[in-house]
């Protein structure tokens, strides 16, 4: 199985504007780009064949080019990460399994994208598969602190019983109390990585932006809305403080992790 990851960048996002461009001081005080945070990353994955970062726009590909990384340019009409991915699987069409490393994930352990690819082989059914972690009392508290003040934090997912989504929201779902003593049915924090079959990458880009991915601003939601299958594959952390970069209020806390996990 080959194996390609790409890490989309977008310079226009409309919530945080250069993101990837973003500087974050790691353990030992070193800065370095968001952008190159997240390649670290990304080339810390065992079985990936070739790692590369699509972009629609010069000064993210100046930065890329500056630390050694490879640069595919897309089309600047790609409206998610995603739709980029499939333009570059076009453009590459050696690789049976394409992975989605999203940009803002610096602290994306290895194993999440190792653990999906293991997913995605052993469950045929599925178009795609992405990484869960179940909450603790911490993490929870982060989203609906997130909520309370209108900010974007995490995602969460809904599961059925085949471990496949029933749905993602940039709400706390399912619905729990702030008292929640962390018992009963639990809240999955989604972590924005996907391990695409080639032939559903390539049919996600032929299908057409749906209402509830754009009022979510979650692209895998076309996956959910033309039914097709999307396996939650469950992930340990290991005790590996992990977080996306999703505001400007996140820098610190990224930081603060990254320093947490000896990351320089």
């Amino acid at each position: 199985m080959s194996v390609l990851i790409v890490i989309p960048a977008r310079y226009a996002s409309k919530r945080y504007p250069a993101k990837p461009l973003v500087q974050l001081k790691g353990a030992d005080g070193t800065s370095k780009s968001l952008i190159q945070r997240s390649w670290e990353a990304a080339l810390r994955v065992e079985h990936a064949d070739r790692v590369v970062i699509a972009t629609d726009h010069e000064l993210i590909a100046q930065e890329v080019e500056a630390f050694g990384g490879e640069v595919v340019m897309t089309s600047p009409e790609r409206r998610n990460g995603t739709e980029r991915c499939a333009e570059v699987a076009e453009a590459l069409p050696q690789f049976e399994t394409i992975v989605n490393f999203q940009g803002d994930a610096p602290l994306t352990p290895p194993w999440f994208v190792e653990n999906l690819l293991t997913g995605l082989a052993q469950d045929s059914s599925a178009i795609m598969a992405t990484p869960v972690l179940r909450t603790n009392k911490a993490t929870l508290a982060s989203f609906q602190e997130d909520r309370r003040h209108g900010r974007v934090g995490g995602t969460t997912a809904v599961i059925n019983a085949n471990g496949h989504a029933l749905y993602f929201s940039k709400e706390v779902l399912p619905y729990t109390p702030t008292n929640w003593n962390g018992d009963g049915l639990p809240v999955f924090h989604h972590v924005g990585v996907y391990a695409f079959r080639r032939e559903g990458l390539l049919k996600y880009g032929s299908l057409t932006e749906t209402d509830l991915e754009r009022r979510e601003g979650l692209e895998q939601l076309r996956f959910l809305y033309f039914g097709l299958p999307v396996l939650c594959v469950p992930v340990d952390a290991r005790g590996h403080a992990f977080w996306e970069l999703n505001n400007p209020e996140d820098v610190s806390r990224v930081e603060a992790m990254l320093a947490q996990n000896g990351m320089n």
